[in-house]
């Protein structure tokens, strides 16, 4: 039975664009801007801090990164060169730099080098406000994907042209470690996803199956789907709060997820706010249906066991420790609570950044 605040939250409602035609008898929902402020001119950088994920994506973090000191040095920028040796350890790397004026942090992987870059710096309170960017080298790359950044050479570029623009991070605290091997609590700031249900066990398939490459998410959802299993959690979003049993929560600041799925198309990256997909518990063939409107451009929108909404403030609780996705890692477990930072950092993107102007595509 369900339990509610009767001031829980409305869902938004998604308005089709019918200048797409119908897939799945849906039109695709209009998607949002990625930035919804212009962003700035800081011009070429002094400087260059790369930290380095060798891991990511297929191991050639290092290599990838050799490329881009090569060619910011061509440029005339200095550049450092930081390389990890373990998951966790660019939290550490990140928090121990010196960084000037005008000395971008660049993370060299995927979303959860990001996220890891980001946290470090973040976990100092500093009064200097931070920028970031990223060199996709990732598997998934969804935030580069968001940003306009196709490639290693797009994210030189737009580290040279130094264009910027404001980035809301969420504060995410969790237990580290997945349930069964708990340990202290955590604090990550996310800028990407923090999934939960049905998600996070698609990861976790995922994640004994890197061979695949990127379709390994793919499989892993499949997989996820085909076992159902019954998930119940305490939601609060926004101080409001609902218990009952769901299938996934998605909950994303950028709108591209795994496989560059087109998550959530309602979010924007600067609105001080992020959004939620609920899907409440279905059937395996509610969940096949979900997923198929789900990867024809966003159309789960439209799913009745579907519902979003926009949060500043989010909590997660269940009976027994369940599993916890930030920015594409599988890091911790529940008990989980979110807050929203609006214009947290600074990101670099590319110059004249059509994707802050315009809605994203799938």
């Amino acid at each position: 039975m369900v339990t509610h605040n009767e001031r829980f939250p409305p869902a938004l409602e998604f308005e089709p664009d019918a200048s797409f035609r119908k897939k799945k008898g849906v039109h695709r929902p209009k998607f949002a801007p990625i930035f919804t402020q212009p962003g700035q001119q800081r011009g070429m950088p002094a400087k260059v801090h790369l930290l380095v994920n060798p891991y990511a994506g297929k191991r050639k973090g290092a290599a990838i990164a050799e490329q881009v000191k090569t060619r910011l040095e061509q440029a005339g920028v200095e550049v450092s060169v930081t390389q990890s040796a373990y998951s966790g350890h660019l939290v550490t790397l990140a928090s121990a730099l010196v960084v000037g004026e005008n000395e971008p942090i660049v993370a060299v992987g995927g979303d959860g080098t990001l996220c890891e870059v980001i946290s470090g710096r973040m976990l100092l309170n500093l009064d200097q406000r931070q920028t970031f960017a990223i060199v996709p080298a990732g598997t998934g790359n969804s935030q580069a994907n968001d940003l306009g950044l196709a490639s290693v050479e797009d994210a030189v570029d737009a580290l040279l042209a130094g264009q910027i623009q404001a980035l809301d991070l969420a504060k995410v605290e969790l237990t580290e470690g997945l349930p069964g091997s708990e340990g202290e609590r955590i604090v990550r700031y996310s800028h990407n996803l923090v999934t939960w249900g049905l998600g996070v066990d698609s990861n976790i398939q995922a994640e004994r199956m890197r061979w695949l490459g990127p379709a390994r998410y793919d499989v892993g959802i499949l997989l996820a789907i085909l076992a159902n299993r019954k998930r119940r959690a305490t939601l609060s979003i926004n101080q409001q709060t609902v218990t009952d049993a769901f299938t996934l929560f998605l909950v994303q600041n950028s709108q591209t997820g795994g496989s560059l799925l087109p998550l959530a198309p309602g979010a924007s990256l600067d609105d001080g706010a992020m959004d939620i997909g609920v899907l409440k518990r279905m059937k395996r063939s509610q969940i096949l249906k979900a997923f198929g409107m789900l990867k024809s451009e966003g159309r789960h929108v439209f799913h009745p066991k579907v519902d979003y909404h926009r949060f500043t403030s989010l909590a997660i609780s269940t009976d027994e420790p369940t599993a916890i996705n930030v920015d594409g890692e599988n890091l911790g477990s529940t008990p989980l609570t979110m807050e929203v930072l609006k214009h947290a950092v600074d990101i670099v993107v590319p110059l004249q950044n059509e994707k802050s102007e315009n809605s994203s595509s799938s």
